[in-house]
């Protein structure tokens, strides 16, 4: 399946081509935009390079391929990106610069993703946040993702203990379905009741 370009009010959602290496170091390397992502910052253009050809380049070469360039439309420069993973899980992750936060082009954006599911068929979505993380929640909570579920993680490579919240969109009706691997896969999980 191809990755469809997407067009919003303010965004461009396409594919990242080489010629956006520049744009993937910025988001990649940026500390503080990486700080609740499992991988560690890009330090290099060429650490970038290999970034794209291993996990982008193979990326589009899948199947299913939902990993969007966030651009705005009056350069479509990247700025963020927006991805759906290919396995049972359709985990739905998101990274911006920071001087694109609290601005709404997350929401936009994934509110278009989300169609674009939709439409291929796609049964449901999972997102998950670091509690330290809250803003990460507010924007599944603006896509419509309901809390599940909170568990608790190694995360890899950076090997640091994280409690995760674990939000779900069903998209093809059945309301009643809940994505517990996370859960299984955890032997510290529980609900809160105040979220």
């Amino acid at each position: 399946m191809d990755t469809p370009e997407l067009i919003t009010e303010r965004l461009i959602l396409r594919k990242f081509e080489e010629s956006d290496l520049e744009a993937l170091y910025k988001i990649y390397s940026d500390t503080e935009v990486n700080k609740f992502l499992p991988w560690f910052p890009l330090k290099t253009i060429e650490e970038t390079k290999a970034f794209y050809e291993e996990h982008l380049v193979s990326r589009y070469n899948q199947k299913c391929a939902y990993h969007y360039a966030i651009c705005l439309k009056k350069d479509n420069y990247p700025i963020g990106y927006l991805n759906v993973g290919a396995d049972d899980s359709y985990d739905f992750g998101y990274g911006i610069c920071k001087e694109f936060w609290h601005k709404g082009i997350v929401t936009e954006a994934g509110k278009a993703v989300i169609e674009q599911l939709k439409k291929d068929n796609v049964p449901y979505i999972t997102a998950t946040h670091d509690v330290n993380n809250p803003q990460s929640g507010e924007v599944m909570k603006r896509l419509g993702m309901k809390y599940q579920y909170s568990y608790e993680e190694q995360w890899q490579p950076k090997d640091i203990l994280v409690i995760f919240r674990m939000y779900q969109l069903n998209l093809d009706g059945n309301d009643c379905r809940v994505y517990k691997e996370y859960w299984n896969n955890s032997a510290v999980h529980f609900v809160e009741t105040d979220i």
